[in-house]
């Protein structure tokens, strides 16, 4: 008869544990979002995301450089423009925020990947995310159309820089418009990460007010996931690999572990998940008021986004998450 096993023998000594954890968090791990507005030494902090700042291009660069000395690899930009209109002409204008901003981030900071949000929603001006039916006020936008507008604003990021494309807004055919349109253009070396499973979520409240985003009318569950769908996940990554994606995003995080980890196990590309506004303001909200222990639980949370089986994390806590990794 064998010994009992006794779990806790492994558990007695510091050096010990770190030797049998099965997953560590590195700064390799991590994604930073930053928010593009037009001027010049701006920046003003997000009322609902505390710590997290809308910032001129100059000011974005000067986080770019914190970034890539801290050791994070990457940033993801998202941009907030000056004019919105239902053309969305800031997302896929040469000269428009994310463009400018992302030429500057490659001058400064070369070796720091820039990936780019590549969606509509932050530059119409009914905060849809692609064209809708005239007088439709339901929020059902036109799939096709839009896939048209989505192609001509990776081609325009791509001509700026851009080192990855993340189209987020979930229409049917994206990646294949998008993979198509950089193909044709000479980009065929620049990789998609695809929202590949994005959920119509109440986590994403503090990312509207960051990014002034907010629907007009309607909601956006005509084009985003239903929370109650597991099996359908598959569903949308099946699709985006077969028109080509090379990543695959799971968003919203914490309330998403399992489709983490369903996504993962189908497939052998690389998985991200995108640890979002709610999540972060709540985290920082009970820091604030002294509830809990901020570092502990952030780590703990991007932990557990590992052991679901994320290979990567675009945090808000990145900053603070690469500092505390260094002690």
């Amino acid at each position: 008869m064998f010994p009992t096993h006794r779990p806790r023998r492994l558990r007695n000594h510091p050096q010990l544990r770190r030797m049998v954890r099965e997953n560590i968090l590195t700064t390799s791990d991590l994604i930073y979002p930053l928010f593009a507005v037009p001027g010049e030494n701006f920046a003003k902090e997000v009322i609902s995301m505390p710590g997290v700042y809308n910032l001129s291009i100059d000011k974005i660069v000067e986080e770019a450089k914190e970034v890539y000395d801290l050791g994070i690899p990457a940033i993801i930009l998202f941009g907030i423009p000056a004019d919105k209109d239902i053309d969305a002409t800031g997302a896929w204008h040469d000269c428009g925020i994310v463009q400018k901003a992302t030429a500057a981030v490659k001058q400064a900071v070369p070796d720091l990947i820039v990936m780019v949000d590549t969606c509509l929603c932050e530059y119409t001006s009914h905060g849809h995310c692609g064209y809708l039916q005239v007088g439709d006020l339901s929020g059902r936008v036109l799939n096709d159309p839009t896939l048209e507008l989505l192609k001509k604003t990776a081609v325009s990021q791509a001509k700026a820089g851009a080192d990855i494309i993340a189209p987020s807004g979930m229409m049917d055919g994206f990646v294949g418009a998008i993979r198509e349109g950089l193909d044709d253009a000479g980009f065929e070396d620049i990789p998609i990460m695809s929202y590949a499973a994005k959920y119509a979520s109440a986590y994403y409240g503090p990312f509207r007010d960051a990014a002034d985003s907010t629907p007009q009318f309607g909601d956006r569950r005509t084009y985003q996931m239903d929370p109650g769908n597991g099996r359908e996940a598959l569903k949308e990554i099946a699709l985006d690999i077969a028109e080509g994606a090379d990543m695959l995003m799971v968003k919203p995080a914490l309330a998403y572990m399992d489709i983490i980890w369903r996504v993962k196990e189908a497939t052998n590309l690389p998985v991200a998940a995108y640890n979002v506004s709610g999540e972060y303001a709540m985290v920082k909200a009970a820091a604030l008021n002294g509830w809990i222990d901020e570092e502990r639980v952030v780590m703990e949370t991007l932990t557990g986004f590992k052991r679901a089986g994320a290979d990567l994390i675009l945090t808000y806590h990145a900053l603070d998450a690469a500092r505390w990794l260094k002690n």
